[in-house]
């Protein structure tokens, strides 16, 4: 077995994971941004027998100029069946090898659901796991919607039914700077945190075609001149794509917004879109019933299966 640190191109990165349901912070986009931002991203690729076997990217930062820590969230991306030992073996050659200078430590978040797991053995848990929604958008849209909560069909059916809201599909730099903007004001406004708003733009940045990088959708009503348009948006959500996965990253929303159930409408709409850009499955970005309550319910009710991974290891 052979581990090769930073020698992978994108291209075939990106190739290796498409078939696989992959996490966002996996995605070559993802390190490059922060790449962009001023961290370390060292990327592994795990070769057996000649063949790639496994993928593994970290993250790093180095606290008060000693310490490094590497973040590997939701990776290991195993591409293949990888006995429990082997993946005990990988994770040891992974903490050895990693080029990131010493003092350092190196923090495994998989993508398991066990805590427990037996390619565990030889890490220590340092923190539980949170929880996110997956929606599979290989199902037919009758079984789709038959999964969504009542209360949350119901409300996409008023959506559907206001024929003043018309769903716009846009990734026009202007239009992604207008939801930044509605982003960041949001943020103040309620108090809560997220990646800064320039990682979506070093994202955007991070492949040739933008509609294999991102999807924002709009709602707006249609009673205002067309020339106003910012004016009369009460809705918006924007989606990371990589691979065959998205991540449901941004939503905004206004009163007139919440009041005609625009949220329903616009991930009702999501689901579409995103199929027809091959996504197969959408994650919804974690859940926290404590301190995001409104959001997680929402994200429950579209009827995805809710997912807590087992934890952070070193």
């Amino acid at each position: 077995m052979q581990i090769r640190w930073n020698t992978i191109q994108q291209s075939e990165w990106e190739q290796l994971q498409a078939p696989h349901i992959t996490a966002l912070q996996q995605d070559w986009a993802y390190g490059a941004s922060f790449q962009a931002m001023g961290l370390d991203c060292h990327r592994a690729q795990v070769i057996k027998e000649g063949k790639t076997i496994a993928l593994a990217q970290f993250i790093c930062r180095r606290y008060i100029g000693l310490l490094g820590v590497a973040l590997c969230t939701r990776g290991p991306v195993w591409l293949t069946e990888v006995s429990a030992e082997e993946q005990q073996e990988i994770y040891r050659e992974l903490k050895r090898s990693c080029p990131l200078p010493k003092p350092r430590w190196l923090i495994f978040s998989p993508s398991l659901k066990e805590p427990n797991h037996p390619s565990l053995v030889g890490l220590t848990r340092v923190m539980t796991g949170y929880s996110t929604v997956l929606v599979d958008l290989t199902q037919t849209n009758a079984q789709l919607r038959a999964a969504c909560e009542g209360r949350w069909r119901n409300r996409l059916a008023a959506g559907e039914r206001d024929k003043k809201i018309i769903v716009q599909v846009s990734g026009a730099d202007t239009e992604l700077q207008w939801l930044f903007e509605a982003e960041s004001s949001q943020r103040i406004e309620k108090k809560f945190h997220g990646l800064p708003p320039h990682f979506i733009q070093h994202y955007h940045a991070a492949r040739a075609d933008p509609s294999t990088t991102l999807l924002m959708m709009y709602a707006q009503l249609d009673n205002l001149p067309q020339q106003h348009t910012e004016n009369n948006r009460i809705a918006a959500m924007l989606f990371l794509l990589h691979g065959s996965t998205a991540t449901y990253h941004i939503g905004w929303t206004n009163a007139e917004g919440r009041a005609k159930h625009a949220h329903n409408l616009l991930m009702w709409r999501a689901f579409q879109e995103l199929r027809t850009l091959g996504i197969h499955t959408l994650d919804l970005g974690g859940i926290n019933t404590r301190t995001l309550a409104g959001i997680s319910r929402f994200k429950i009710g579209t009827g995805g299966q809710i997912v807590t991974y087992a934890g952070a290891y070193v």
